[in-house]
């Protein structure tokens, strides 16, 4: 079984490196800010789309153990890191219990590894998110108090599955600690999740928070919440002073 798992992780990086296309990484370099200062300084890509990687986690990931899924997390080529967070995505759903907590806490032991927001927001509400779903989430409260921007930006993420299921308590506690963050992407993930506050907990929860945070969220977070109101209601929330 070591051989074939071997095998087939190889078979994984060898597939990624055959759907490279440099053109499309220096594209994608500039839009995921791979520059000197810049939020993903450094990082690499070889410039697979997410839907190649996806085709090509599908022929490999049960043959991938969960510990092989951490080798390609650890790698310096994002494509390497999203197939491995994609991997253990599959492994989560289809898991037991067992490989359920597991996950979850491989995840939470990487996070200096999930440093992108691709990588995020593809991956927390699947593993973090739907791990706590019938749990205690106090711990969401302590990522989003984290000088690290990813874990931040996890613990905002991982709220959507339970906005979605029509729950926003959590969600407002997280934005409440966020919504005078210096991050532009922690800006757009909490405006991004009050929205989805009001399409799926109620339009009047979302403005009773508006209502009471408007003079020191930023802009950009302001923008994205009201992206689904009607024109007059957002040129109101725009003009407040």
């Amino acid at each position: 079984m070591k051989n074939k798992n071997s095998n087939a992780l190889g078979n994984l990086r060898e597939d990624l490196c055959q759907g490279a296309n440099p053109q499309k990484a220096k594209i994608l370099q500039r839009f995921f800010k791979t520059g000197k200062g810049e939020y993903a300084e450094g990082d690499i890509f070889l410039g697979v789309a997410v839907p190649q990687t996806r085709a090509i986690i599908k022929k490999y990931w049960r043959e991938i153990s969960i510990k092989e899924a951490e080798i390609i997390l650890h790698d310096k080529i994002h494509e390497e890191r999203l197939a491995a967070l994609l991997i253990l995505v599959e492994k989560f759903e289809k898991g037991d219990d067992i490989q359920k907590k597991e996950i979850f806490d491989l995840y939470l032991a990487n996070t200096k590894h999930i440093n992108n927001w691709d990588l995020v927001d593809l991956s927390a509400p699947k593993i973090i998110g739907a791990y706590l779903e019938d749990k205690d989430k106090n711990i969401l409260l302590n990522l989003a108090e984290s000088k690290n921007l990813w874990e931040r930006r996890i613990a905002m993420l991982a709220v959507f599955l339970f906005i979605k299921n029509g729950d926003a308590a959590m969600a407002l506690k997280i934005a409440e600690i966020l919504i005078s963050d210096k991050e532009d992407l922690i800006r757009k993930s909490v405006g991004w999740m009050l929205r989805e506050i009001g399409k799926n907990c109620g339009q009047k929860i979302e403005e009773d928070f508006l209502r009471r945070h408007y003079r020191i969220m930023s802009r950009t977070t302001l923008r994205y919440a009201i992206e689904r109101f009607d024109e007059q209601k957002r040129k109101y929330y725009l003009n407040l002073e």
